[in-house]
């Protein structure tokens, strides 16, 4: 009997990528040239956000998402940051207020007026300092308002409670710089990868970490939860310096349930995971092409689908929330894609072709809304509630009930299960040391450049006084 390729019926067999035309994109737009392991772009259902490139600090761009085309040079800019701008996100339940982390190591909170900016924004409605080095990620916890984890070069990831702008918790379990951060579904466990090569699932609330992960052959950078499967995926680089992707059981990390190998290339990959149509979405950084898959609970677990490809190559990759999707045209996931080259923003819809116009129920299963399940003191207590879910039936245009107030307070010491986060500054890395030994020659020699040329200066002076003194008017 002859071996045939076992057929897999899936109604995401077909899904195709589909780029906007250029009056649909944004263009014009001065983006980041910073080579920090970041999307550098958030968005969400009225506003997109991009860090920009800027001299004597840090800034990004908000843009509300109906006003396409060109964007002006002297467009209106948040400012307010002293270093590089690292880290943006949106909060999920409050559609005006972004979270930003930069390079001079503060967390700040924006409230961006109705309509977008209308002149530069310079002062934030909450600063918060806390890590004691540049702060690399902000990620807002997904069921609980007010609620803002940030992770430092400090190696301490905070967490901070908006309602009274301080830090409640801190998980100090890492040994070197945290490169990412993923939550589950209620958000009752953290994953976190480091560049101490450890995958770890922690209990954000109390720190612990639940288990670990050595990731010697499969070195990795990033990871996501896959929804309520109780998986993660990680994307990586072998022993071979190859690209690859791993599963695994939450519960088990002694070894992946699967290793698969992408590609040679060099570029860091990102995976992005839609939890209602059990899609895996693979996009590397530099490449032009987003590859996806299809995630199953039964071996082989991962069904490769297709690849859109695209010649410009991209910078990083912000996505759209389901709620702010074309479900008239069975747009399943958005992607905006940054490229630095064009100073373009350009959005991609992945579509399930379907001849019906009419709302396909199949595949817009109910999905997390934007109304939080759980208050901070009411997490931070130990309750875990899953998302408050809504249906995209009707088209999803209510506005957010829920309004941000900033708490009024001084500054002061910050003080976490008994440590003052701006004292105890961790021991230098060697790259740190490093970097500082070459900035302090460099000093060194400039001194010794002008203490030359000072010199040479004073022989002059002295040589033009001798001959002043032996000139015959002198005499």
């Amino acid at each position: 009997m002859s071996w045939r390729p076992q057929y897999r019926s899936s109604k995401f067999r077909n899904v195709y990528g589909k780029a906007a035309s250029r009056e649909h994109c944004f263009d014009g737009v001065p983006i980041t040239k910073n080579v920090h392991d970041n999307h550098f772009c958030a968005v969400n259902a009225r506003f997109l956000a991009i860090v920009t490139e800027s001299a004597g600090g840090g800034s990004f761009l908000v843009i509300p998402l109906e006003q396409t085309g060109r964007i002006e040079p002297n467009y209106p800019k948040v400012c307010g940051h002293q270093g590089n701008v690292l880290d943006i996100k949106w909060n999920p339940f409050i559609e005006n207020i972004i979270a930003s982390c930069s390079e001079d190591t503060s967390v700040r909170i924006w409230e961006i007026p109705e309509g977008g900016l209308k002149r530069n924004m310079t002062e934030a409605v909450l600063e918060l300092y806390g890590h004691s080095r540049r702060v690399g990620l902000v990620e807002w916890h997904p069921t609980t308002n007010n609620i803002l984890f940030s992770a430092g070069y400090d190696y301490k990831v905070l967490i901070w409670n908006l309602d009274i702008g301080e830090p409640v918790k801190m998980i100090d379990c890492h040994t070197d710089v945290i490169l990412c951060m993923s939550f589950n579904t209620d958000g009752s466990l953290l994953a976190t990868t480091c560049k101490d090569k450890k995958l770890r699932v922690v209990e954000p609330r109390s720190g612990r970490v639940l288990q670990e992960a050595n990731c010697k052959n499969h070195r990795v950078n990033r990871v996501v939860f896959l929804g309520s499967t109780k998986r993660l995926l990680t994307t990586g680089v072998s022993r071979w310096n190859t690209r690859q992707i791993a599963l695994w059981d939450q519960e088990d990390l002694s070894m992946p349930l699967i290793e698969e190998e992408i590609d040679g290339l060099s570029g860091l990959l990102f995976p992005f995971y839609d939890a209602d149509t059990h899609m895996l979405y693979l996009a590397g950084k530099g490449d032009g092409n987003i590859r996806y898959y299809e995630i199953g609970s039964e071996k082989p677990y991962l069904s490769y689908l297709m690849e859109f490809r695209s010649p410009a190559p991209q910078k990083g990759l912000g996505v759209m929330p389901k709620h702010g999707l074309d479900v008239s045209a069975c747009e399943v996931f958005r992607f905006y894609k940054l490229i630095t080259l064009k100073g373009l923003i350009e959005p991609i819809s992945m579509i399930v072709p379907r001849r019906s116009e009419t709302y396909q129920e199949d595949i817009y299963p109910m999905t997390p809304g934007t109304e939080p399940a759980l208050t901070p003191d009411e997490w931070l207590s130990g309750m875990n509630r899953d998302p408050i879910l809504m249906s995209l039936k009707e088209g999803y245009k209510r506005t957010s009930k829920i309004v941000f107030k900033a708490p009024v307070r001084e500054k002061k010491s910050v003080v976490v299960n008994g440590i003052d986060l701006l004292e105890n500054v961790p021991p230098r890395t060697e790259n740190e040391l490093l970097r500082m030994f070459f900035r302090q020659q460099d000093e060194i020699r400039r001194l010794k450049d002008e203490l030359a040329q000072k010199d040479v200066r004073i022989r002059q002076l002295q040589l033009e006084l001798k001959n002043l003194r032996n000139s015959p008017k002198n005499n």
